[in-house]
């Protein structure tokens, strides 16, 4: 039987063990991903918020297996992938796709965009090189670059066209799933909108799937079809990305949505400040890992760790939250 989803997420942690000391032993660990579960739909998006920090990068990279996993499993397409053998992941890869954050970084500086974009082409072995060629050039033009930009080096280019390119290799062998690590967030303002809306227009005209990661809620809701909050490892409230704007449950969401700037000067919002900084993911706290900077933290918080259940009016229990103030 099919799967309704593309991408299932089950239970997913990723643990970094730290070494140290003389004779090199475990010392600690990183609890950067504790068993986090989410889906994915054909063609939607799925937005991961939270603060610097918090695990979604390393979520992302969990999902496409860059890292693998700790344990929990990934299916895409029915598939656990978290089983397949590096050739099996390999093939796979032309469906599965990243948009990174820093679109220097991320472009090797000693080759020229042609080079850069021709690249999947041939570790895939397809296409001959003349046809490699158009191809690169249909790129270009379908992410809104010259054909010339071919013979350039990334160098040349400003932050926002060079996530362009960045983009035009992500969809050169047109994948299925795109995992966006916060594409626009090392771009100017009006620029974020130009990127933001190039992805929807790729989205509906490749009929694209996006985990698309981000620590600001208001980029998100432009993009997103449903979203799921995040906060030291785990995910602590999901919602289709309305209801989650308009009811927000959990204390850290609200927390994220009052600093949402609004483009009018004469509406007054009250902002809600969190006291304290994100405790370390090496040694988390017990409970509710928001507790120590939750304004309606109860003594339950700080022993029990909170379920990510349905919320009390959601419907087809598409609003989670973990919280036990819910429902009080």
């Amino acid at each position: 039987m099919l799967s309704e989803y593309l991408l299932e997420v089950r239970n997913l942690k990723m643990h970094f063990p730290i070494y140290g000391g003389i004779l090199w032993r475990k010392v600690g660990t990183v609890y950067a991903v504790d068993d986090i579960s989410f889906n994915i739909r054909a063609g939607e998006t799925l937005g991961l918020v939270g603060e610097s920090g918090c695990g979604k990068t390393t979520a992302g990279r969990a999902v496409l297996r860059i890292y693998n996993p700790t344990s929990g499993d990934v299916l895409f397409e029915g598939k656990n992938i978290s089983l397949l053998s590096r050739k099996q992941m390999r093939e796979l890869r032309r469906d599965m796709q990243m948009i990174f954050q820093d679109p220097f970084e991320s472009l090797n500086s000693r080759h020229t965009v042609g080079e850069i974009l021709e690249e999947p082409f041939i570790i895939h072995n397809i296409g001959s090189p003349e046809e490699r060629k158009v191809a690169v050039k249909n790129l270009l033009r379908r992410v809104g670059l010259s054909e010339n930009a071919v013979s350039l080096f990334p160098h040349e280019f400003s932050g926002g066209q060079r996530q362009r390119i960045g983009i035009a290799r992500a969809i050169a062998l047109n994948p299925k799933l795109i995992v966006c690590d916060e594409p626009v967030s090392a771009l100017d303002v009006s620029i974020q909108s130009q990127i933001l809306n190039l992805l929807l227009e790729l989205q509906q005209e490749m009929k694209l799937t996006y985990l698309f990661i981000a620590h600001d809620l208001s980029v998100v809701k432009h993009i997103s079809d449903h979203i799921a909050v995040m906060y030291l490892g785990q995910i602590v409230e999901s919602a289709d990305a309305d209801r989650l704007y308009e009811t927000p449950l959990h204390p850290y969401t609200q927390t994220l949505i009052s600093a949402i700037p609004v483009p009018d000067p004469t509406v007054k919002k009250k902002r809600q400040i969190l006291e304290g900084d994100v405790p370390s993911p090496i040694h988390p706290p017990t409970g509710c890992r928001f507790h120590t900077r939750c304004p309606v933290a109860i003594e339950r918080c700080k022993h029990e760790i909170p379920v990510l259940k349905a919320a009390p009016d959601s419907k087809n229990d598409s609003h989670r939250v973990a919280c036990h103030r819910v429902g009080f």
